[in-house]
């Protein structure tokens, strides 16, 4: 097992607080198996076999738990009163209002409680509300570039990098060389999740159209897209759609982590923009997957592994508005802002460097300024503009 030393570290700090514990990601980014690491770690705590319970509702054996009741009965009955437990629920949202088990257990019980789940609308407002606010949400992203490469020793890292762009972080394929099985792998993920999660969950009727909305978005990675934008590319193929009906199915494939917003910040006005963000892919594995590899657009993809990257990090990140210039990212974390600009190469010209700098000018404050591209030169400064090479960057933390 690849070892999530950053989730598990948050896993720990959180032991025994008075907060349920909900591990959020999309489907094989290794939820199951960081709880299984957290159980490993307690029992080297001396907590005893008895005292953990661990229930994965993928399993056919929990197949007829399907109600809050049922859930309650099932965990209830492997529990005494007066011991302290610590309980493990694995894709909760199979279980519908699963909420009011959670919560009646941590009442009537002396529990730590830490769930998984493979969507994001496990945690509405309607959930938070049920449970007073009594949890702590920790998205789980695939492999970082730094954990994908730790389980390659000898590849040149440059190699690994590329081999990463294109097949994605997943954990399982972390150290596979056979295409057909990592080309399997990730259609079965695609399909997992799109049936699963997206089409099962909200009643889909028109699968097609579904699909065709999400390889529109999955082909424009990078590119500010608006549901009215996304209309017109399906109309020009002769489909008819409303913004609204796009608007609710972008949404189902961020709550199914497939995809990620990304909302435009006026820097000047400093205000959100309500129009034109931008969606990045969970894995980029998955996207070439579904739309064929040689599609790969390297900036755009690089730029969806710097994004990623600085989500797992712990930064908020938002796309840039400064005057008539795009910023790739603003990332926010605690009172720390900084900049960043993504290119693949800015040395085939000096217009090309031109025009990623350009987006830096006029901005009032002192916060770090970043160019990450994959270019290798002895110039990493320009008046203040820290110029990183994106492999070296990804391995730095």
């Amino acid at each position: 097992m690849i070892v999530r030393e950053t989730y598990l570290k948050q896993l720990i700090s959180f032991k025994d607080k008075n907060v349920i514990k909900v591990v959020t990601g999309i489907r094989r980014c290794g939820k199951s198996t960081l709880l299984l690491q957290f159980i490993d770690y307690l029992k080297e705590k001396s907590v005893s076999d008895e005292h953990i319970v661990f229930i994965n509702l993928e399993s056919a054996q929990y197949d007829g738990i399907e109600s809050p009741t049922e859930l309650y009965k099932l965990v209830g009955s492997k529990l005494s009163r007066g011991d302290h437990y610590y309980i493990f629920i694995d894709e909760v949202q199979n279980v519908r209002n699963f909420e009011k088990a959670v919560n009646s257990l941590t009442i009537d019980y002396n529990v730590d409680v830490y769930l998984t789940g493979s969507n994001a609308y496990m945690l509405s407002s309607e959930i938070a509300t049920l449970l007073s606010g009594r949890y702590v949400e920790i998205n789980m992203l695939p492999l970082t570039f730094k954990e994908y490469v730790s389980q390659w020793n000898g590849m040149d890292k440059e190699r690994a990098f590329y081999q990463y762009m294109k097949y994605g972080g997943f954990p399982f394929l972390a150290k596979e060389n056979d295409e057909n099985i990592i080309d399997n792998y990730l259609d079965g993920i695609y399909n997992t999740v799109v049936l699963k999660d997206v089409i099962k969950r909200n009643s889909v009727k028109d699968i097609t159209l579904l699909e065709n909305i999400l390889k529109t978005v999955l082909s424009s990675i990078g590119s500010l897209v608006s549901p009215s934008s996304i209309s017109k590319m399906l109309k020009s193929e002769g489909k008819n759609i409303s913004n609204e009906t796009i608007e609710r199915y972008l949404e189902m494939f961020c709550n199914a982590f497939i995809l990620n917003k990304a909302v435009r910040y006026d820097i000047k006005g400093k205000a959100y923009l309500k129009t034109l963000n931008k969606y990045y892919v969970e894995d980029l594995g998955l996207r070439n997957s579904v739309l064929g590899y040689r599609q790969i657009e390297f900036t755009h993809a690089l730029e969806n592994v710097v994004y990623l990257e600085l989500i797992s990090r712990g930064y908020k990140v938002d796309i840039g508005k400064n005057a008539n210039t795009e910023i790739d990212f603003i990332a926010r974390k605690n009172d720390r802002i900084e900049y960043y600009q993504v290119s693949y190469s800015v040395n085939t010209s000096s217009e090309t460097l031109e025009r990623e700098l350009r987006p830096f000018d006029n901005i009032a404050d002192n916060y770090h300024k970043y160019l990450i591209t994959m270019d290798k030169d002895f110039i990493s400064d320009y008046n203040g503009i820290q110029k990183v090479n994106a492999v070296d960057w990804l391995l730095s933390c």
